[in-house]
């Protein structure tokens, strides 16, 4: 691909707060369809809002985009750093005749509006200075001189042809009176200047669309291809919202679910590559297109965002597992992992991940491998050891001396001991979970004693059956 037909495709989120799983979603879709592409993914930060816009809400962007994995190619650009060319761009428009003066004040403008709603008239402010050249030494702004007559029509690769009547849209400002540019316009010029071939964001931007699409065509700028995503809805089928549960990106992060579950579930939801439901990276890499993107908005479904979690979880190596739990823990201020616990953790992953939903859940169920001696045992535990209970470890102690370390010979070795006792092994699966993990809920047993080994194995037996209880 040459360089002038590469894609690129941009995030442009306002630091304004966390960032929004909206805002990552939109993200994720652009950086999947330039890296498809081997085309750019680039990110603006629209900071034009000094009151509102922050530096720890653009390192919020940051963060989000780094856990998504979400790299963007070449340095983060600040909008309102290039105020000066969206003024260049605005005096030239003003120079060829596509834009104009206004005079017009804040109380001209009520005062007109004012008079339509009584009338029943449309709203929509039509300057008197559009076509006039006798301007008075005032305060202006710079509009834009926008058709009057005619549709414009959005060719959107999402929405379909979307025609808009253009008595429907006002002179937008290009300049305030102040000189700072509107984020109409700097959009557009930003956009223009770093090579935007397609505009991929949500579908509360499409009215937008309609007036943009005037200023590329007031400069004779190529427009963008255009595809305006539905938002996402909660389960109720209302917009996301805080009611719905977590709404920032990093909140999920923060629960323990891994980048790729969450890489897999947002390019789900809204997007669809037949019956597909479950893939990886690279499977998305490949597949992602803009004819996978639905019309009607996605529903944030926690239950699938589970599964997936899962699917994931159950598919990665063991050690990026204990990577992501180390990152997960770093994140959430809990105390790392020691070497040691680390090779336990990924000794014992085999065992724990299959049926995890999230990262905290392979830590729960990870106990017995990351806990010392004395283990701390639950009150469900220390039930379960009564006397005659600790009497069959005691007698299993002996047992396991010199017995092979291996699953079938456990197995072998723990259901005789069951037979004598006239037990099945359920009954005596209790007090080996206390013993071993300090908890009646674990992983299998005999998964257990294999990842500790038969010192520590025999060392728990003991414990537990010299408990006073």
């Amino acid at each position: 691909m040459s360089n002038e037909a590469q894609i690129v495709t941009r995030i442009a989120p306002s630091p304004t707060g966390m960032m929004h799983i909206g805002t990552a979603r939109t993200g994720l879709f652009n950086w999947l369809f330039a890296r498809r592409h081997g085309g750019k993914f680039v990110l603006r930060i629209e900071d034009t809002d000094r009151e509102r816009s922050t530096p720890a809400a653009t390192q919020a962007i940051l963060d989000g985009m780094a856990w998504l994995g979400l790299d963007h190619d070449g340095d983060a650009i600040s909008q309102f750093e290039r105020a000066p060319r969206h003024r260049e761009v605005a005096e030239a428009m003003l120079a060829n005749g596509t834009a104009y003066k206004c005079f017009s004040t804040q109380e001209e403008i009520a005062a007109f509006r004012d008079a339509a709603r009584e009338k029943g008239e449309s709203t929509l402010f039509l300057s008197p200075w559009r076509d006039r050249t006798d301007h008075p030494d005032a305060p202006y702004v710079i509009r834009l001189k926008a058709p009057r007559e005619g549709t414009t029509v959005i060719a959107d690769q999402v929405q379909g042809d979307v025609t808009i009547q253009n008595t429907t849209l006002d002179d937008m400002i290009l300049l305030r009176s102040d000189g700072t540019p509107t984020y109409m316009h700097a959009v557009v010029v930003d956009d223009h200047d770093m090579g935007v071939t397609h505009v991929i964001r949500g579908d509360d931007h499409l009215n937008n669309a309609a007036r943009q699409i005037q200023v590329y065509r007031a400069n004779n700028w190529p427009e963008p291809v255009w595809a305006h995503i539905p938002l996402i809805h909660g389960e109720d089928g209302k917009k996301l919202s805080k009611r719905h549960g977590a709404t920032g990106v990093m909140e999920y992060a923060e629960m323990g679910i891994p980048a790729s579950a969450m890489r897999n579930y947002l390019t789900r939801l809204g997007w669809s590559h037949g019956d597909d439901e479950l893939f990886t990276d690279a499977q998305a890499r490949e597949w992602f297109d803009l004819k996978g993107i639905g019309k009607s908005p996605a529903r944030l479904d926690m239950k699938k965002l589970a599964n997936v979690t899962g699917w994931h979880i159950a598919n990665t190596d063991d050690a990026d597992l204990v990577t992501e739990i180390n990152a997960f823990l770093a994140l959430t201020n809990q105390p790392g992992l020691s070497q040691a616990q680390q090779d336990g953790l990924k000794a014992a992953m085999y065992c724990l991940k299959d049926r995890a939903k999230n990262l905290p859940d392979i830590l729960d169920k990870a106990r017995f491998v990351l806990e010392n001696r004395p283990l701390a045992l639950d009150e469900k535990a220390v039930n379960s050891l009564d006397p005659v209970s600790r009497g069959i470890l005691n007698e299993l102690t002996a047992q396991l001396q010199n017995a092979s370390w291996t699953r079938d010979t456990l197995e072998g070795v723990l259901n005789t001991a069951a037979d004598s006792h006239g037990l099945k092994f359920g009954k005596l699966a209790g007090p080996l979970r206390a013993a071993l993990s300090g908890r009646t809920v674990s992983p299998s047993v005999f998964d257990m004693m294999l990842v500790l080994g038969r010192e520590e194995t025999l060392a728990r037996l003991t414990d537990a059956a010299s408990l006073d209880t």
